[in-house]
């Protein structure tokens, strides 16, 4: 994927927006579980309450709990807190307080009047302490009281000379107490401090909110109504958080498929274009099959990748670190739990993807054999169905398709263990939150909210390691992708243009074959050895010779499809590899020895050649190419449909258009590389009797298997094994070369040779 990294540059933009959206999806999900634990803690357990430091407290619980409490926090509690009296309010004031606190009219009551966090966290320790101690005291049994005192004068925390007075209620222990010194209830408090050390912080407001419910109904308020709103209250913040989670994931994945759709369009762009300038050394050695498989199915895979990246890679590791922060945050004595977990997860995809990995690689290979069969089965179906072979060719696809089953049954199979094994580590992991948690609750040391809250950051901890595996299942198969398409980029074509290109003259159309040899990559010997000959303008120029002999890679080196190995192919004195493609081609009306017609409609394909070309000259050329008479017959004549590949029309009629198509450029050089082959005697000769008249200042070259094609050519090359058996006209060559005479005696009667 690194290598294809240039292409995310315009999509940089997008991938930081995806970035941001990412960060605040996760921090949507990180939230919930804290409000849902808010929900169970305070909604439910605690009844809304939220601090230990009760928002109104009455004068004489005030004074009880002001007992428990050392200097400094007594100060903080004062400073924190207002006295609402009859005596210290305006009658309108009043009236309205008492609306708010009924049991105002029968006793004063202590108003908190700050929110600070500072304050609270202060208040929520030292006041939440001392609510504990008074809510005991105020429910404990005349023996519990008693017992009670007696522990702080054995513990030494009270004389032990005194007596205790008999204790027959709450507010006796109360008297008791505020009649001591401050010595000895300085004394009382570092006793109970130290006796609720294991309460631990987090317990100290669920431990003080039944007494502060209580004393809430006592002053007149709702508590019922306190605990619906936070509920609710929490319940709506939730989901706000959920919709905006939502809107984040949609957005995202909306982005991630507009980068990989962009991403998909620029490298199969690239990849195309580099494909059309591959000659054709390039192109035989990736198979035209591959180079399909890897500008479709390639990048395809790498798409699939991207969205599945962009949605995820980011965001995961955001969701596991978060996750794992909050975890030890919630319950830390438990997060060795997840972190356990975490170690089996990699250690298993280590494995895991050890033995899927290679798999990866050979099944893009096999994908690329099957199109390769499937490829040439099409192609050749006439010929299959001709010598009865299909059911060869069904054996030989079934052989590739078994292979490429086997191999992906395996990867699939493998993978298909990911699932059950996360699962069964996603339940245990449960299990034992669970169960630790369940002795921490009953150990006063978490609440139920906490534990429900860290089952699911632990699963969203494994679901993020979950996320980051499908992306790995799918990332060695994009990465074999990746590098098979940089390969295809990396790939120079082996014909290029000059740095300073020079241009070919105007009027001189001559061409020269110089001492050419040429080897095909890989050959063990030449196809051509030492051709030397030269094709005038105004002159026809044929090339015959046995099968194999080299005639059609003589004329494929003009057009630079190949470059000569050794030699030179020079137009009008100037070698053709220090001019441009474009150029030289744009001087070439070229005939393919295999008719190609492309999708579309009859005048399209002849406009092919010359985009500009007017209705009439279309006519013309069709009329020299004897193509005029089938197309008058067709009902829609020149905007009649072609097939792809001309599937609708004969081969003699694909030869005719395509010699039309080469007509229509008007080229200083014609190539008819055994173009008339489908064509009867008759409308061959008519055809090259039409073709003279548009030929008289071109340079033509024909190459044909009939010696009656070539009969009346100004120059007639034969050649043997790749060389030149002989050079001349007709008459010449059947008294100087062998093999023409052979050829020429092979195909017509001798009176019709010598005539």
């Amino acid at each position: 994927m690194l290598k294809l990294i240039r292409y995310f540059r315009p999509f940089a933009f997008l991938v930081l927006s995806i970035v941001a959206l990412l960060l605040i999806q996760a921090l949507c999900d990180l939230t919930l579980p804290d409000y849902m634990s808010k929900i169970v803690n305070t909604g439910i357990q605690q009844g809304g309450i939220e601090n230990a430091a009760p928002r109104v407290i009455r004068q004489g619980e005030w004074d009880r709990v002001m007992l428990f409490m050392g200097d400094n926090d007594r100060t903080l509690a004062k400073k924190s807190y207002s006295l609402l009296d009859r005596s210290k309010l305006d009658p309108a004031e009043y009236e309205a307080r008492v609306r708010d606190y009924p049991a105002l009219k029968d006793t004063p009551v202590y108003e908190r009047d700050t929110d600070d966090a500072g304050a609270l966290a202060a208040l929520n320790g030292s006041m939440g302490t001392a609510i504990i101690l008074v809510d005991r005291i105020e429910g404990a049994s005349p023996k519990e009281l008693m017992l009670f005192m007696q522990g702080m004068q054995g513990g030494a925390v009270m004389p032990q000379g005194d007596d205790i007075p008999q204790i027959e209620d709450a507010d006796d222990v109360f008297a008791l107490l505020a009649s001591l010194p401050e010595e000895t209830l300085d004394a009382i408090r570092t006793r109970i401090e130290e006796g609720m050390k294991n309460l631990g912080e987090t317990m100290i407001v669920p431990a003080a909110s039944g007494y502060i419910r209580d004393e809430y109904r006592a002053i007149g308020l709702d508590a019922d109504a306190i605990q619906s709103d936070f509920i609710l209250g929490t319940g709506a913040v939730m989901l706000l958080i959920s919709l905006a989670g939502a809107a984040t994931s949609v957005s995202v994945s909306f982005l991630a498929a507009r980068i990989a759709a962009g991403f998909g369009r620029d490298v199969r762009r690239d990849l195309f274009a580099r494909v059309v300038r591959f000659s054709s050394n390039e192109i035989d050695r990736f198979s035209t099959a591959s180079l399909i498989t890897r500008t479709t199915n390639d990048i395809q895979q790498i798409q699939l990748l991207l969205v599945m990246f962009l949605r995820i890679v980011f965001y995961s590791p955001i969701l596991g670190v978060g996750g794992s922060i909050k975890a030890i945050g919630l319950g830390g004595h438990v997060a060795w739990i997840i972190a356990a977990a975490v170690g089996v997860i990699l250690l298993f995809f280590g494995i895991l993807f050890a033995l899927v990995m290679p798999r990866f690689r050979l099944i893009q290979k096999l994908v690329d054999r099957l199109n390769l069969v499937l490829r040439q089965s099409l192609e050749g179906m006439p010929v299959i169905r001709a010598f009865n072979m299909q059911k060869a060719e069904e054996a030989k696809f079934d052989t590739e398709n078994r292979h490429y089953l086997k191999t992906s049954l395996f990867v699939n199979r493998t993978m298909a263990l990911m699932m059950p094994v996360l699962m069964l580590v996603m339940n245990g992991v449960s299990l034992l939150i669970v169960w630790l948690g369940a002795h921490a609750i009953s150990d006063g040391t978490m609440q139920v909210g906490n534990m429900m809250a860290l089952i699911q950051y632990a699963m969203l901890i494994i679901m993020s390691f979950l996320m980051i595996s499908m992306v790995a299942i799918m990332m060695p198969r994009a990465s074999v992708a990746a590098n098979r398409i940089a390969e295809v980029l990396r790939t120079q074509p082996g014909i290029r243009d000059p740095k300073a290109p020079r241009r070919l003259p105007k009027q001189d159309a001559t061409l020269e074959f110089r001492d050419v040899t040429f080897w095909y990559p890989g050959a063990d010997e030449p196809v051509l050895r030492d051709i030397s000959f030269t094709a005038r303008p105004g002159e026809t120029t044929a090339i015959v010779g046995s099968t194999g002999s080299g005639k059609s890679t003589v004329v494929n080196l003009i057009p630079r499809f190949y470059d000569v190995t050794e030699g030179q192919i020079l137009i009008g004195g100037v070698d053709i590899r220090d001019v441009t493609q474009h150029e030289l081609r744009g001087r070439i009306g070229y005939i393919p020895q295999k008719a190609v017609l492309f999708s579309g409609t009859i005048k399209s394909n002849l406009r092919y050649a010359n985009g500009e070309a007017t209705d009439e000259e279309l006519e013309k050329a069709s009329g020299i190419a004897q193509a005029a008479e089938f197309i008058e017959r067709m009902p829609e004549r020149y905007e009649s449909n072609v097939a792809q590949g001309g599937a609708n029309v004969s081969g003699g009629q694909k030869q005719r258009l395509s010699i039309a198509r080469a007509v229509v450029k008007k080229p200083q050089i014609y190539i008819f590389d055994d173009s008339f082959s489908a064509l009867d005697f008759t409308t061959d000769a008519r055809l090259r009797k039409a073709l003279r008249s548009v030929t008289l200042g071109s340079t033509v070259l024909i190459v044909a298997q009939r010696i009656g094609t070539v009969m009346n050519a100004e120059q007639i090359i034969v050649l043997e094994e790749g060389r030149i058996a002989g050079i001349g006209r007709h008459k010449e060559l059947l008294k100087t070369c062998e093999v023409y005479r052979e050829l020429a005696e092979s195909q017509l009667p001798r009176e019709e040779l010598e005539a």
